[in-house]
Parts: structure tokens; sequence; C-alpha cells
């Protein structure tokens, strides 16, 4: 009973973790939205430049490590994974709905818990294979693949692919690197490999409401994903997938408070299905030790 406790004290730790983690990306993702559409910015300088900001105030968590680390050929794929990505994504949000965005994204959830147990062999079960099934059919729900789909939509679910691929690079590497070096090496190396694509477009002039926006845009990602590597070395990929579409709540929040939008019905339907997915998923062990003990007794 008491091991049961603790378990349960932990998970909810790492929820907690990942509540916020899941709020602040999509916060700064809000924030390269509005340099789009309200200053004109390109979409590869916003990714290009919350690298390359976030990179710089990484540099205290700079170790010798961290050098060590680049050494690893999957270091540099997984900031390949994420370079591509965070340009996929902000070119989603150039033209459709935020919570639409972060709904088709959410492919990359599903992508990872399959990578997980086919390349981590880590556990599946039939009821969270049910599950996911179920929140794939939310964002088909929210997609609607056609042949006239939004090019929007078309750079979401691309993006979700790698974030999905991403996320299970990094439960692979979180055993033998530390976090902070893994975040170091994802925002220098991304930065590396998006600067070439993103100087040309270096406006030349800047306004204050431009400067924060770009500074917010970067400082949230960092802080999310700081977050989430910490997740990361507390609990498998498997179990925490499902907790990623917490981003859906806060996507859909702001969309509403800063864009004014608000999804469509089968959208709705669609969020509805992810986050009932990914609720369910997450409680799956607590679920199970508890009919365990119902059938002990």
């Amino acid at each position: 009973m008491r091991l049961l406790t603790c378990y349960r004290c932990a998970m909810w730790k790492v929820f907690a973790l990942m509540f916020v983690a899941m709020s602040m990306i999509p916060a700064g993702d809000t924030a390269g939205k509005l340099m789009m559409q309200t200053h004109g910015a390109s979409p590869i300088f916003v990714a290009w430049s919350r690298f390359a900001l976030g990179a710089l105030m990484a540099l205290p968590l700079l170790r010798p490590t961290t050098l060590r680390a680049l050494g690893h050929w999957a270091i540099w794929l997984r900031a390949a994974l994420m370079s591509c990505g965070i340009f996929c994504i902000q070119n989603a949000l150039q033209t459709a709905p935020i919570a639409d965005v972060f709904a088709a994204f959410f492919i990359g959830p599903i992508f990872s818990y399959i990578l997980s147990v086919l390349l981590l062999k880590e556990p599946a079960t039939r009821s969270r294979n049910l599950l996911m099934a179920l929140g794939f059919l939310g964002v088909l729900l929210v997609v609607r693949p056609s042949a006239d789909m939004s090019a929007g939509l078309l750079y979401a679910v691309a993006a979700g692919l790698c974030y999905g691929a991403f996320l299970t690079a990094s439960r692979w590497l979180s055993g033998t690197v530390r976090a902070t070096d893994l975040l170091v090496t994802q925002l220098a190396l991304s930065a590396l490999i998006l600067t070439p694509f993103g100087l040309p477009y270096l406006p030349t002039t800047a306004s204050l409401e431009f400067s924060a926006l770009t500074f917010g845009s970067a400082a949230f990602s960092m802080g999310g994903n700081l977050l989430l590597l910490f997740a990361y070395r507390r609990a498998e990929a498997a179990q925490l997938a499902p907790l990623v579409y917490l981003q859906l709540l806060s996507a859909t929040a702001l969309g509403w408070v800063v864009f004014g939008t608000l999804p469509a019905t089968l959208t709705w339907l669609g969020l509805a299905l992810i986050l009932s997915a990914g609720v369910l998923s997450a409680a799956l062990p607590s679920l199970q030790a508890k009919a365990k003990r119902q059938t002990a007794g």
C-alpha cells in the first residue's frame, strides 16, 4: 500500500511537470504566430530566432559533458528532428487556427508511442493501444484528410511526426545524457542547422513589441522543453506520450483569448476524443492497480 502511495505521488509530480511544460510551449507558439501575423515575420526566422535566443539563455547550463555529448550521432538526429518540427509548425500557424494546428500536431504522441514500443521495447497493452487508436480518430476528425485539406494542417501533421520521433529520441538518450545537456545541444544544434535559412530574414528594424514577442517565443519554448526533459527522466515515454495532449487545453484557450477563434463542431469532437484518450491512458496504471487489488481482495 505504501509503495502504491509513493507511486501515485511520483506520478502526480510528473503530471505537474508535464502540465506546466505543455502550457509553456503553446505560449511560445502563440508569440510566434503574433510575430508572423502582426509583424510579417517569416516562419523560418521565427523558428531560427527561437533556437538562437534559447541557446544563449541556456549558456549557464553548459558543462564539459555537453561538449562530449556532441560526439553522439543521435544528438544531431534529435536536433534535426526538432528543427524540422518547429519549422513545420510555424508554417502551419501562419495560416491555420492555433487549436486546429495543435490538434493535428497530436499525431506526434501516437507516433512516439509506436516508436517507443517498436524501438525501445517499452511495454504495450491492449487498453493503451485502444486509447491511442481513439486519439488517432480524434486527430482524423480535426484534420479531415481530403484532396483539398489546407496546407497549414499538412504542415501540422508533418510537425507532429517529427515531434513524435523527437520525443522517443529524448527518452532513448535520457538515461545516458544529462537533461540539461540534451536541452543545450538541442537548442544550439538546431540554431546552427537553421542559421543559413534564418539569417536572410533578419529584420533591419524591430519594434519593442516585436522584440518582446521574439524573446517570449524563445523563453517559453526553452522553459517548456527543459521541464519536459526532466519529466522524461522520471517516467517511460509510453506513459508520458498521452500527457503531451495537455497542450490542447492551453492552445485552445490561447486561440480564443488572443486571436478570438474557436474550433468548429467536428474539431471540438476531435479535441474531446484526443483529450479523453490522453487522460485515460495516463490513468491506466492506477486503474489497473486498483482492479488487481479488488480482484485479490
